[in-house]
């Protein structure tokens, strides 16, 4: 069974393993990223994780997170799940909660990542608005996708 964590107080432990999700799934899902793109994004994945108002988590049996979504104002902000650990279920287990149990309807999406307008769109989202740069003004498009 697959316990999702709210990560209140995050201690330094848990932040380094939510860089290594981050970054494990990112080098398996965003090939459009040069390794520049991802060193210089990486400190935005630590002002992310401390801005949105819910950060949940999934562990793997040793403890160690693997999976982490960022919810703010009934919108994902953030979804990843490390490279071993993806096609088990674990993302589209932490919509389901995340649409059930905090009312979610919005997420914004790269368009260039294939995988996650796929996953979103299976998964009930639709694509209603697009931006050619994303927040931080980098040339990356944007879907914004609400809940049908």
């Amino acid at each position: 069974m697959m316990k999702i964590e709210n990560l209140n107080n995050i201690n330094n432990k848990d932040m380094e393993e939510i860089l290594e999700t981050w970054e494990s799934s990112v080098r398996a899902t965003h090939d459009f990223l040069s390794e520049e793109d991802i060193i210089s994004i990486k400190p935005q994945v630590i002002e992310g994780a401390k801005y949105v108002s819910k950060l949940l988590c999934v562990r793997d049996k040793n403890g160690i997170i693997k999976a982490f979504m960022g919810i703010h104002d009934f919108k994902i902000e953030m979804l990843f799940v490390s490279n071993e650990s993806r096609g088990n279920g674990v993302g589209k287990r932490l919509i389901e909660y995340a649409i059930k149990v905090l009312n979610v309807n919005y997420v914004d999406v790269n368009e260039q990542n294939p995988q996650a307008v796929g996953f979103y769109k299976h998964l009930g989202f639709k694509v209603f608005k697009k931006s050619e740069l994303d927040e931080q003004g980098n040339p990356f498009p944007i879907l914004h996708m609400k809940l049908k």
